[in-house]
């Protein structure tokens, strides 16, 4: 029997609103800091930094306390977060390449349902580098390699905070009435060079972290650093405060992520903690529970198939990401068992006499143990972005006397190579300091690990040597 043969008519009336809201489809914000791990926010306990805006979403929705990146460098991990897709899968390990025309991106399939899609803020990095040299520029423009703005309805970068908002709100007003919309918004900090010296902490109070040498220098640094998060914090608020204003809070899904780990010591660049464990909190009322909290593994593969669900649209089979939608709803249950990041080449530079801009390394791991596998181990550690600030300068000088604690002589920090394979026990070792690559009581772990990554390179395709013999 149909429903209007059986109910009164202003039932019927307040049954197809509820419906109605029901199959709205919600719109979807993505916004992304750069150079950001997952330690600095306040809302992951860290002493140091106040976050109460991103804190707002966490409090509002969900954190999660396990979320990684695909790459720990900005071009590579970006083409994963816009594409579902892993890094080898799409060839985007140079970190100068554009993202092939024939790879889709989550927005063009949004807009293929009916979204207005924009990108704005600080670059997307997926049309290349905008400063390469005339031959790559003429490549680009002979094969007209540039696409990003064919892609999206809106597409604007400026790496100025205050531009970036008021390209948020020129987006917003372009939103066509009753379009839903996805746009990713890009900020520039913390990324170096640190500029936010009003919204510094004193550096004497800092709580430096374990996994960090405690030096004057280094708590500078790292308070310059701790700035340029609280500063991009006062503008997450801004953002906030728009949507809520032009009654969009309630059907916006937000999300807020960063491109990959900080550059400190052992973070961006690497496959460490640090270099790809990032922030990620997440708002979505009537879907998310407030102030949830979710511990099981994410990767950022696994972002544009679960917008395309909120959506309504099953995703398609060369995504290599999974929706975690389930876990939004409340659902514990694992959508993973592995996880898997890349390094490759860094920036536009020759390869020089360390691992700073070119390198290849891969990872897997699961919620207790990690594999690292270094194929050019031969080229000893230097991190990106800082490897000629003072801070580090000084930390080599200090460790020639030694005077460095003893901890990190046992890290890569110091060494003159590295080691062709890294084994953490993550939950017993956090901070990566004790390789167990080796050792016969987890030749085991260790086995299970390279099989696993090797499987993975092979599918994939992978440019570098496997694990396995």
């Amino acid at each position: 029997m149909k429903l209007n043969n059986i109910l009164p008519l202003g039932f019927m009336a307040i049954a197809s609103t509820l419906m109605a809201k029901q199959t709205t489809k919600p719109n979807i914000l993505l916004i992304l800091s750069d150079d950001q791990s997952a330690p600095y926010l306040s809302c992951y306990g860290n002493p140091n930094v106040q976050t109460p805006n991103i804190d707002r979403i966490a409090q509002e929705g969900m954190r999660f306390d396990r979320a990684y990146v695909t790459a720990p460098q900005c071009a590579p991990s970006r083409a994963s977060i816009m594409t579902g897709r892993n890094v080898v899968d799409i060839q985007m390990l140079r970190f100068s390449a554009p993202l092939d025309r024939t790879v889709i991106s989550g927005p063009e399939r949004l807009r293929e349902v009916g979204y207005f899609t924009g990108l704005c803020g600080r670059t997307y990095h997926l049309d290349g580098m905008g400063n390469l040299n005339p031959s790559a520029k003429a490549t680009f423009e002979k094969y007209k390699m540039v696409t990003f703005p064919d892609r999206v309805d809106y597409c604007k970068v400026n790496g100025n905070p205050d531009s970036t908002m008021a390209q948020f709100n020129e987006f917003l007003n372009r939103v066509p009435k009753g379009k839903p919309f996805f746009l990713q918004t890009c900020f520039s900090d913390p990324h170096r060079p640190f500029t936010a010296q009003s919204y510094e902490p004193d550096p004497a109070k800092l709580v430096v972290p374990h996994t960090l040498p405690d030096t004057k220098l280094l708590r500078e640094d790292l308070a310059a650093h701790i700035g340029e998060i609280q500063r991009l914090d006062e503008y997450i608020g801004k953002i906030l405060k728009e949507l809520t204003k032009r009654n969009l809070d309630k059907n916006t899904f937000v999300v807020f992520i960063s491109d990959n780990g900080a550059a400190l010591l052992r973070g961006k660049g690497t496959l460490y903690d640090l270099g790809i464990h990032i922030p990620m909190v997440a708002r979505w009322p009537g879907v998310i529970k407030p102030g949830s909290v979710c511990n099981q593994l994410i990767s950022c593969e696994d972002l544009v198939p679960t917008f395309l669900t909120a959506a309504g649209i099953k995703p398609p089979k060369d995504i290599t990401g999974y929706s975690f939608m389930s876990l939004l709803k409340g659902d514990t249950a694992a959508i993973r068992d592995y996880v898997f990041a890349c390094r490759g080449p860094h920036g536009i530079n020759l390869p020089t006499t360390s691992n700073n801009p070119f390198d290849h390394a891969r990872v897997v791991f699961d919620k207790q143990y990690k594999l690292i596998y270094n194929p050019m181990f031969a080229l000893p550690y230097s991190p990106i972005d800082c490897n000629n600030d003072p801070f580090w300068l000084e930390l080599i000088e200090l460790h020639k006397k030694g005077l460095v604690e003893p901890r990190f002589d046992q890290t890569v920090m110091f060494s003159p190579m590295r080691p062709m394979f890294e084994l953490f026990d993550t939950n017993a070792d956090p901070g990566e300091f004790v390789n167990l690559a080796g050792k016969t009581e987890y030749a085991a772990v260790e086995n299970r690990l390279k099989a696993v990554l090797n499987e993975w390179m092979i599918v994939y395709r992978d440019v570098v040597p496997l694990p396995l013999k």
